[in-house]
């Protein structure tokens, strides 16, 4: 079976969600701690041996190209500074993997989204990560899901159980248990109305899919929201050929959500070399205040 090269990381989102934060900055580059979230989504990507990405972007999304270039100046001062260590990690953003960019100029949709990647991806399988999710562990998420792909020879949704509540903001999906944390995924819908719901099971944040996507894609019309969705494009593949459900370990953080952000910062600090000691005493001082 083909092995998974390149991905998709579609980052042309309004961020709504996280208003005026997201006004003039994309959310993809709101920091965790010390590195903005789209780093950590392509650092995954590059942790499960994918050594090409494309990253979908839209006007003022130019900061995201900047973050993986080169700063020569900024080189400069660090190394006439002496301070090689911070020059080193700088150098290694700018060396991850060969990143392209390409625009969607109108916000029709992830779907319509990832059909801009079509002479990106090919005839070879993709993943996508999905610009929102952060995905932290120590297995990369994506990686699960290429090993899926290469097992089975099937499109792959990353998934996990949600609430009822929940589900009903994702999608829900029918499922089949294979074995271990692997299901085989025959139907899904978008945005469910609580009769319509298939399992608690939804697709959070990561997919491999077939090069044959692009063409459901053209065949897909506007579904939830009036955009092309990608999970319908997926549901076609879904009853047409079957596909492969991952419930993926790793913790997901919702970055196009306020709290998500939140989470994200607090449980990443505490782990963090530099300031984790620090952060916790903190924590547990203005615990005492709560």
């Amino acid at each position: 079976m083909q092995q998974v090269r390149k991905a998709v990381i579609p980052a042309a989102g309004l961020g709504t969600r996280v208003l005026p934060a997201s006004k003039a900055m994309p959310k993809e580059m709101l920091p965790i701690v010390d590195k903005p979230a789209i780093q950590y989504i392509v650092e995954e990507a590059v942790a499960a041996g994918i050594t090409d990405i494309l990253i979908i972007t839209n006007r003022g999304k130019g900061i995201i190209e900047d973050h993986f270039d080169h700063n020569i100046e900024l080189e400069q001062r660090l190394e006439a500074g002496g301070r090689t260590e911070t020059l080193a990690q700088l150098q290694r953003i700018n060396s991850l993997a060969n990143i392209s960019y390409i625009r969607q100029k109108e916000t029709k949709g992830l779907g319509h989204a990832i059909s801009c990647a079509r002479s990106f991806v090919g005839d070879e399988p993709f993943a996508v990560l999905y610009g929102d999710d952060v995905i932290i562990g120590d297995d990369p998420a994506c990686g699960q899901l290429c090993r899926a792909y290469e097992k089975y020879g099937l499109g792959v949704v990353g998934i996990k159980e949600v609430t009822v509540e929940q589900i009903q903001k994702y999608s829900s999906l029918a499922v089949e248990a294979l074995g271990g944390n692997e299901y085989r995924v025959s139907d899904m819908v978008e945005k469910p109305t609580p009769d319509r719901i298939l399992s608690l099971f939804s697709i959070l944040g990561r997919c491999v899919l077939p090069p044959s996507i692009f063409e459901i894609l053209e065949q897909t019309p506007p579904g939830a929201g009036g955009e092309i969705q990608l999970t319908d494009a997926m549901c076609t593949l879904a009853r047409r050929d079957g596909m492969t459900g991952v419930d993926f370990t790793g913790i997901r953080y919702d970055m196009g959500n306020k709290l998500g952000i939140l989470q994200a910062t607090c449980e990443v600090a505490l782990k963090h070399p530099e300031v984790g000691a620090d952060f916790a005493a903190y924590l547990k001082e203005l615990a005492k205040t709560l």
